[in-house]
């Protein structure tokens, strides 16, 4: 199985039109289960005072770990930038996530990083500081990271990916994953 985290809790986001469009590129090229899993969805289930507590977790959390991030094998993160780097829910997501099931979850598993940004730098600074956190989890990252800058100006008024040659680069990218 593949997983696809829309690494932000912002309604209506850019980053989930891309995590959208990347479920669709991968459903039609791979043949297992592709999952989507959105953080503005678990934002809630994150953080509380207890959050340290693996008893303690919170029960939509573990739905997920379970069914969703423990039998997936590679893991495609989607992240906007904020303030240079990624956002904070989505090292919340992989610290709430690690407190249960660390080893199960994360370890010797896959990630694929793409970036984006309405600016110029496609959030190259942020998928940087991501690396360095999954690889202290035990998670390989594909050496193609793919960061897109200006992201807005290349989608619809329907929020769908029109601009050509940013989908045969994602397609490639993806490609490439597959193998990895």
């Amino acid at each position: 199985m593949i997983t696809v985290i829309c690494g932000t809790n912002r309604p209506n986001s850019n980053t989930h039109k891309y995590a959208k469009h990347y479920v669709e590129e991968l459903r039609a090229k791979y043949s297992g289960g592709v999952e989507l899993v959105c953080l503005e969805k678990l934002q809630n289930a994150m953080l509380h005072s207890e959050m340290y507590d693996g008893e303690k977790m919170h029960g939509d959390l573990k739905q997920v770990q379970d069914d969703v991030l423990i039998p997936t094998q590679k893991f495609v993160f989607i992240t906007p930038e904020y303030n240079g780097s990624i956002p904070g829910v989505v090292k919340l997501f992989i610290d709430a996530i690690s407190i249960r099931k660390l080893k199960e979850t994360f370890k010797g598993k896959k990630a694929l990083l793409t970036g984006i940004a309405m600016g110029r730098a496609g959030n190259l600074r942020g998928m940087e500081h991501l690396t360095g956190m999954l690889h202290h989890i035990g998670i390989a990252v594909h050496p193609n990271k793919l960061p897109i800058s200006g992201c807005h100006l290349l989608l619809d008024d329907a929020g769908k990916l029109k601009d050509d040659s940013t989908r045969d680069i994602i397609s490639g990218q993806l490609d490439s994953f597959l193998s990895f």
